[in-house]
């Protein structure tokens, strides 16, 4: 049974803290062999919140919604591998779109994965990008 929870950091068990780095870097570091620094100082911030997906006591994903003043940010969006293919992420990204109403959400969609966002509501917002090697379209959902 997969449930949600949508926490600041410190109210993260440091259990879960660590599951969540450990599954962004085995995604984003390790799988897509994208070296960067992951722990950016952001996840600490006051208005941050981390969207937790897990499946009993697995973490299955996660996204981080930072406050970015005039638009919220949805990033470091990501599936374990073991629960990718089951609709899963769709469950994560409308509780991250649904934690936050009162301003437009904006992301740096991997360009693939773009007709995917489009999907949740998400337009192209600007030109295509590269980020350590990989096409980005910055991407936005009106409120």
């Amino acid at each position: 049974m997969t449930d949600v929870a949508i926490s600041s950091f410190d109210d993260l068990s440091p259990k879960t803290a660590y599951a969540l780095w450990q599954l962004r870097q085995q995604v984003f570091v390790v799988e897509q062999d994208c070296p960067y620094l992951d722990l950016d100082g952001r996840d600490l911030e006051a208005g941050t919140r981390h969207v937790v997906l897990s499946d009993g006591d697995q973490l299955a994903g996660t996204a981080r919604i930072l406050d970015d003043g005039d638009v919220w940010r949805i990033g470091r969006v990501v599936l374990s591998p073991t629960h990718r293919g089951k609709g899963l992420a769709d469950v994560l990204m409308r509780a991250a779109i649904e934690a936050v109403t009162d301003r437009d959400i904006v992301l740096d969609a991997q360009s693939p994965l773009a007709g995917w966002y489009a999907k949740l509501g998400f337009a192209a917002d600007g030109e295509e990008f590269l980020e350590d090697g990989i096409p980005h379209t910055p991407m936005r959902l009106r409120r």
